[in-house]
C-alpha cells in the first residue's frame, strides 16, 4: 500500500557524523576521553529507537566501548535534570533535540495514496510517491542528527561531561522508563515558564546589571535572536520554493511522457528526452532543497534555540544579583537593628560568592558560545556553497547533454 513505508520498520545507519543538523560538529576521530555517536536508529510509526555507542577512556564507566537503545523522552528527561541542576547554574545547557515529527510526510503519503485512483497517472503517482519517500527518510536523518549533537555537546563539555545522570544515560542498559509528563505535570510547567517570564521581564526593567560586559550582551543577545528569526523565515520560503518548483518538475514530465505515448505522435522521441530532462531536473532541484533545508535552515534554527539558552544564563545571573542585592540590604538592617547579625553576613557572602562564580563561569560560557557559533556557521555556509555549485555544474551538465542529444536526432 502507498503508506507501507511508514507502517514498516524504516531502518537507516548513520555513518560517524556524516550528518550534522544545526550544531557543532564533536571530532569522534580524535582522542576525547568522552565520544559518542548515534550508531543505529529505527523508526516505528510512533517512535524512534536511537542505538546510542559511547567509546571513553574515563574512570567512571564500567567498560570503554558500550551502546544502548535509547527514545526522545530519555533525551528530555536528561535535558530536564541537567538544566534542573543549580550548580550547572553558570552554563548554557545546550538545547533539547526537537520531538520527531513524521506526521507531514505521513499524511501527504496517505493523500496520495488516496488519490491513487483517477486523479494522477501512474508514472506521475510513482514519481510524487518517490519524492515523499525522500522527504520522510531527509526528515528522519535530521532528526538523528539533532539528537546525536545534544549529546556530543555535553560529552565535549569540560563539565557536564561528568555528570552523573549523563553517565548513565550513556551505559545503563536497560530502558530508562522515562514516562512522559501527565496533564498535572504540563500545567505546573506552564504556570512555571509564566512565572519565569514574568519574573525575568521584572528584572529586566528594575535590575540594573552592573557589569557592561553582560548587559552589552543582553541586549546583543536579544537583537540577533531576532534576526536569527527572521533569517529562518526567509530561509524556510526559499526552500519551500525549490520543493515546490521540484514538485512542478513531476508534472511537467509526467505530461509531457503521456503526449509522447499518443498514436501518431511525430514528436515521441524528443518529447520522451524532455520528460527525462525535467524529471533529472526534479531530482537536482529536490536535493538542492534538503541541502538547504539542513545547511541552512536549520543551522539557523539550532542557533536560535542556543541563543535562548544564552539568554536563560543571563537571567540566573540576573537572578543571583538580585538575590545578591536584596541580601546586602537585610545585613544593613540587621546591622541598624543589631539583631542576627551573623546570620545576615553568612548570607550576603553566600549570595556574593554565587554571583561572582556564575559570573566568572558565565563570561566563559558567553566567548566559547561566540566562538562555537562563529566556526559552525563558517562550516555551514562553506558547504553549503560547494553543494550549490556542485548542483548547479551538474544542471548545467544535463541541459548540455539534453542539448546534444535532441540536435543529434534532428
Amino acid at each position: 500500500t502507498s503508506t507501507r513505508v511508514f507502517r514498516d520498520k524504516v531502518n537507516l545507519r548513520m555513518e560517524g557524523t556524516s550528518v550534522i543538523s544545526g550544531s557543532d560538529v564533536v571530532d569522534l576521530s580524535g582522542d576525547a576521553p568522552l565520544q559518542v555517536d548515534i550508531s543505529d536508529a529505527l523508526s516505528e510509526k510512533d517512535k524512534v529507537k536511537f542505538t546510542v555507542h559511547t567509546r571513553t577512556g574515563m574512570a567512571g564507566f564500567q567498560k570503554s566501548e558500550f551502546s544502548v537503545i535509547r527514545l526522545h523522552e530519555d533525551f528530555i528527561w536528561l535535558h530536564d535534570v541537567i538544566q534542573e541542576n543549580i550548580d550547572y547554574a553558570g552554563f548554557i545547557i545546550p538545547p533539547k533535540p526537537p520531538h520527531p515529527d513524521f506526521d507531514a510526510s505521513r499524511e501527504k503519503l496517505q493523500r496520495l495514496g488516496e488519490a491513487e485512483s483517477g486523479q494522477l497517472t501512474k508514472e506521475e503517482f510513482n514519481k510524487m510517491k518517490q519524492e515523499l519517500e525522500a522527504e520522510y527518510l531527509a526528515t528522519f536523518k535530521k532528526t538523528v542528527a539533532q539528537h546525536e549533537v545534544f549529546l556530543q555537546r555535553l560529552a565535549s563539555h569540560p563539565n557536564l561531561k561528568n555528570d552523573r545522570n549523563l553517565h548513565v544515560f550513556l551505559e545503563y542498559e536497560a530502558e530508562l522508563c522515562v514516562r512522559s509528563k501527565n496533564t498535572k505535570e504540563k500545567l505546573a510547567g506552564i504556570f512555571s515558564s509564566f512565572q519565569k517570564s514574568g519574573d525575568e521581564l521584572l528584572l529586566s526593567n528594575t535590575q540594573k546589571d552592573v557589569d557592561d560586559f553582560f548587559e552589552n550582551e543582553k541586549h546583543y543577545l536579544l537583537e540577533y535572536n531576532q534576526q536569527l528569526k527572521d533569517a529562518c523565515i526567509k530561509s524556510d520560503k526559499m526552500t519551500s520554493t525549490h520543493k515546490a518548483l521540484s514538485d512542478n518538475y513531476i508534472k511537467l514530465s509526467a505530461c509531457l511522457l503521456d503526449i509522447a505515448t499518443l498514436e501518431n505522435s511525430n514528436l515521441e522521441s524528443f518529447l520522451t528526452k524532455l520528460s527525462d530532462t525535467f524529471e533529472k531536473m526534479r531530482r537536482i532541484e529536490g536535493r538542492v532543497a534538503n541541502d538547504q533545508d539542513l545547511k541552512l535552515s536549520d543551522c539557523l534554527r539550532y542557533h536560535m534555540r542556543d541563543t535562548n539558552a544564552a539568554k536563560d544564563l543571563l537571567y540566573r545571573r540576573l537572578r543571583c544579583l538580585a538575590n545578591y542585592e536584596k541580601a546586602n540590604k537585610e545585613l544593613d538592617m540587621a546591622r541598624a537593628r543589631n539583631k542576627d547579625v551573623a546570620i545576615a553576613e553568612n548570607r550576603q557572602h553566600e549570595a556574593c560568592t554565587t554571583f561572582e562564580e556564575l559570573s566568572g563561569t558565565a563570561q566563559s560560557e558567553l566567548k566559547m558560545q561566540k566562538e562555537r557559533r562563529v566556526a559552525h556557521f563558517q562550516k555551514s555556509l562553506q558547504e553549503l556553497a560547494e553543494l550549490e555549485v556542485k548542483h548547479a555544474k551538474a544542471h548545467a551538465q544535463m541541459l548540455r547533454q539534453t542539448i546534444n542529444a535532441i540536435k543529434t536526432e534532428v
